[in-house]
């Protein structure tokens, strides 16, 4: 049964992506133009799904005015995860722009049933964010109660690192720069370091400007 779809009163926009360059974009750009995109309105990247920055997507979606409507292959091609797509589409729909995806037939917000399609999707996308939270917050209670909190675990003292840190400073006179340059650590990380060896780590200054640490009198 074919499904009643909105009239279109703009032009028809396509979107496709491949993860790297050594994949062919050729069976979505057939796709879309099977589906009546123009070359002229279809826009490409090669790169990964989880990369924000997209030109190609970036381009089409500043192309895209309302009545228009947005094409993609397959779900996956548009959205970096669940979240980021129904942000998306979202987006499109308050702009009164439509959305289609040719593998994902129900996903079409230019009919009333495909809208609510995508509805529920979005619905279980808030769903999902919400048990990761409670999960977090569960899981963060649960450590408080057995006395941890959250956070990296203390650097030991008799750790390599932090002992040669020690001995390259103390012994050998070294200063701050030089020793990052030979044990290829920034001065930052040397700080970390050195501050296991500190009993009153509240009079440490830990300036990056100088050349040595300072202690407070």
């Amino acid at each position: 049964m074919s499904l009643l779809r909105k009239e279109e009163t703009g032009a028809l926009y396509g979107y496709a992506r491949v993860s790297t360059g050594d994949q062919d974009l050729a069976l979505q750009l057939d796709a879309l133009k099977n589906e009546g995109c123009n070359n002229k309105n279809i826009f490409t990247d090669k790169i990964s799904g989880a990369t924000s920055q997209r030109v190609g997507l970036d381009a089409c979606l500043f192309q895209l005015k309302k009545g228009d409507t947005l094409l993609v292959w397959r779900l996956d091609r548009l959205g970096r995860s669940m979240p980021h797509l129904v942000s998306l589409v979202e987006e499109l729909r308050q702009r009164g722009i439509g959305f289609r995806s040719i593998c994902d037939g129900a996903i079409d917000t230019t009919t009333a049933s495909g809208e609510l399609v995508f509805n529920i999707f979005s619905s279980l996308a808030q769903f999902e964010r919400r048990l990761i939270q409670e999960r977090t917050r569960a899981g963060l209670e649960a450590a408080r109660a057995r006395g941890r909190t959250g956070g990296r675990k203390p650097l030991d003292p008799n750790n390599p690192r932090v002992k040669m840190a020690k001995t390259l400073h103390e012994d050998k006179g070294l200063d701050v720069k030089e020793i990052c340059k030979q044990m290829q650590i920034s001065r930052s990380t040397f700080y970390i370091y050195r501050l296991v060896h500190v009993k009153d780590a509240a009079k440490i200054i830990v300036d990056p400007s100088v050349k040595t640490i300072m202690h407070r009198v």
